[in-house]
């Protein structure tokens, strides 16, 4: 359920009612609002009891039920957009979020090439990854420790923030000491322990829809997070499978504009994974941008004939720089747009 408490709420009165809900057996997630305080609570069994006392407790506004079965990231618990900052980037507040890297981190020339033109174009985030979930036993799997120094490196170098892969719940702390936005790839959506383990660190999380899964599968996964303790997730629609075999995924647009009633979690597109070819690329960021996305994701290599995994998706330096002067008049439609919005809900 999700209680407001009154505007002059005191300290006492919201330290009152929590204690009063750990009473009950449930968990508190507090949220400090510009107004008034909003505290979430969860836990197994029929809530009515502690309903029933919470709502006659001094400085509650309200008590009610969250109907959805993903309570914290739903929109009943946060009407309004979650900003995550990166790097001076907000995720999910004015500016669109770019990240481009590299798909696999190779050597450290191919990643301070490909840093130093994302940071030239006003990429703020650089992706790219040290450790490789492949289909093949026999394929490229990632530098490891090695990829996420060259990572770092980089950071120093340009200024950019790091957004990599995480594939083990025993790597989270190792990754997230590196990394500024942890990753979980399509393939461990559903690996409950990582999701927990990520719950427990302090850093964003990027999480990707599962090649077969459901937006509802999509948004529980996110609700592991965070209900073990982080808040800000991301979530990313990289192309689910279909029938269809043209690309490498079917790109479910209209995820975005669904994702976006559900959930005030924010929302990016990444056009690599989902199309499979460079060729598409481009077209699918323009449609990430005007469907309402908060970002996208993309990769970008050096040389992608020589790439170690997915060269045939990734742009080239020059491919890239066209694809972001094409982005422009369209992100600047995206940002009045977003800035309107923003002023109407202050007027409401």
């Amino acid at each position: 359920m999700i209680i407001s408490m009154k505007p002059n709420a005191t300290r006492e009165q919201i330290d009152h009612v929590c204690d009063r809900i750990r009473e009950f057996g449930y968990k508190v997630h507090s949220i400090q609002g510009e107004e008034r305080v909003v505290i979430g609570v969860i836990g197994v069994g029929d809530v009515t009891p502690c309903l029933e006392a919470i709502e006659v407790a001094p400085g509650v506004a309200s008590a009610v039920r969250i109907s959805s079965p993903f309570k914290f990231v739903s929109k009943e618990f946060r009407p309004h957009r979650s900003e995550i900052p990166v790097n001076g980037v907000s995720v999910g507040g004015d500016q669109f979020a770019i990240m481009a890297g590299p798909c696999s981190v190779e050597n450290e020339r191919q990643v301070m090439e490909t840093a130093e033109v994302a940071a030239e174009l006003g990429v703020k985030i650089l992706r790219g990854g040290a450790f490789k979930p492949r289909t093949s036993p026999y394929d490229f799997q990632g530098l490891e420790m090695e990829g996420l120094k060259l990572l770092a490196k980089a950071r120093t170098a340009t200024g950019m923030a790091i957004v990599t892969e995480v594939m083990s719940e025993h790597d989270v702390s190792l990754v997230s000491e590196y990394a500024d936005i942890v990753q979980v790839g399509a393939r461990n959506m559903q690996n409950f322990a990582l999701l927990k383990a990520l719950g427990r660190q302090p850093r964003p999380v990027l999480l990707k829809r599962g090649i077969s899964s459901t937006i509802r599968e999509l948004l529980m996964s996110a609700e592991y997070i965070t209900a073990h303790g982080n808040p800000d997730v991301i979530l990313c629609e990289r192309g689910i499978r279909t029938f269809e075999t043209a690309t490498r995924n079917t790109c479910d647009i209209s995820a975005v504009p669904v994702l976006n009633e559900l959930t005030h979690l924010p929302v990016v597109v990444d056009p690599s994974h989902a199309a499979g070819r460079q060729s598409l690329v481009p077209a699918l960021c323009r449609a990430a941008v005007a469907v309402g996305a908060d970002g996208m994701i993309i990769e970008v290599h050096p040389s992608p004939e020589s790439a170690k995994s997915d060269g045939a998706q990734s742009l080239n330096f020059s491919q890239f720089r066209s694809m972001m002067e094409e982005l422009k008049p369209y992100l600047d439609i995206w940002t009045a747009t977003r800035l309107n919005e923003r002023a109407a809900v202050a007027v409401a």
